[in-house]
């Protein structure tokens, strides 16, 4: 089966099988071993020399987590978003009781940094920014370099959503001055759902110290003090632990850097093969994601049907739009474990399906 959703992705044998490994005592000598030797190769790929948790939790749980750890209720706090992932970020925010500012852009257009200077200049009372790194519902990248250098002028907390970007499109969390960055196990890290993966900046620390927001299960602190042990405050995924540990080898042997360069090949090629068969993207090119390709649904084509047509009759599996584009696009996850013979098949099976729901290639 092609699985070219934007999460969960597909797994390597090798990480498969690092899966079916007997348990062990998670408050022992092996995990202890295994859990530190990650978080080393983590960092590189955060690309940070400031601290890294794993969560035993979604990516929405990392969200949940840098908000509480960094902000007490009251605090106002500056929501960049362009799609359904930044609305969570801002829901997250509001149900712990931050002041939340939303500076909305449409669905399927890039955050403009311009408009981010605007807003922070106009309140000097902003404490932090939470902005959407990869919009996975509209396939949109985010300009995090510029958006970065706008939030450092104005000396404002900045807490990313990196869970579809980071491990495969750059973010230099250090150098852009990000102070809480969240990725997921299952999209780019070729891992099953289960862990999220935080970096925490010394100003991050700072806020942390203050911060009132409840919280329990999420607490930094707690987190820092159990890892210095080899160990992870609560009862880890150990299975999926088991997995990542296996693929953050796989990454040291590719480089960051080719790894990088191989999601931005791929993604150019999927836009590319998309135009060829006579469709449209969702999002402009210039700010269209290298994890996951957006295609606008034309007139005529029932996607839904679509859809249902190459997952039961050519063995691909494709993503729909989500809430207010649902029906409207369909989307190509291309993320972790992926190489151009993989968009081959799924153009393929397109060419194939795509008559059979209404559209002429």
């Amino acid at each position: 089966m092609q699985l070219r959703i934007p999460g969960p992705t597909p797994i390597p044998d090798e990480i498969l099988q690092a899966m079916t490994t007997q348990m062990i005592n998670h408050r022992g000598p092996q995990f202890a071993e295994m859990i530190h030797k990650a978080t080393d190769i983590l960092k590189t790929m955060f690309q940070t020399k400031g601290d890294v948790f794993l969560l035993t939790c979604s990516g929405t749980g990392g969200m949940e987590a840098s908000v509480v750890n960094t902000l007490s209720p009251g605090d106002k706090v500056l929501v960049v978003a362009n799609g359904a992932f930044g609305d969570r970020f801002a829901a997250i925010a509001e149900i712990f009781g931050a002041q939340v500012e939303r500076l909305s852009f449409e669905w399927g257009t890039a955050v403009d940094p311009q408009e981010v200077r605007r807003a922070l200049s106009q309140d000097a009372s902003i404490k932090a920014v939470l902005v959407t790194h990869n919009e996975t519902s509209t396939g949109v990248t985010n300009d995090l370099e510029a958006i970065s250098a706008v939030v450092r002028e104005y000396e404002k907390l900045l807490i990313v959503d990196a869970i579809s970007s980071l491990g495969c499109i750059d973010l230099p969390t250090d150098e852009w001055g990000c102070d809480v960055v969240i990725t997921g196990s299952q999209k780019g890290w070729m891992a099953p759902p289960g862990l999220a993966m935080v970096s925490v900046s010394e100003r991050a620390w700072q806020a942390q110290a203050q911060a009132k927001m409840p919280k329990y299960y999420w607490d930094f602190a707690k987190a820092k003090s159990f890892l210095e042990k080899g160990q992870t405050p609560w009862t880890p995924a150990v299975s999926t632990v088991y997995a990542l540990d296996t693929a953050l080898e796989l990454f040291q042997r590719e480089g960051l850097k080719n790894i990088v360069a191989r999601h931005a090949r791929v993604g150019a090629k999927a836009r590319a093969e998309v135009k060829s068969l006579g469709l449209s993207l969702f999002p402009d090119d210039s700010c269209a994601s290298n994890t996951v390709t957006a295609v606008q649904v034309p007139e005529g084509l029932d996607s839904k049907k679509l859809l249902k047509i190459l997952r039961e009759e050519y063995d691909t599996v494709l993503a729909g739009g989500q809430q207010r584009l649902d029906g409207k696009i369909f989307r190509i996850g291309h993320l972790g474990y992926v190489t151009e013979k993989d968009i081959d098949a799924v153009i393929e099976a397109l060419k194939a399906a795509l008559p059979q729901a209404g559209f002429s290639v």
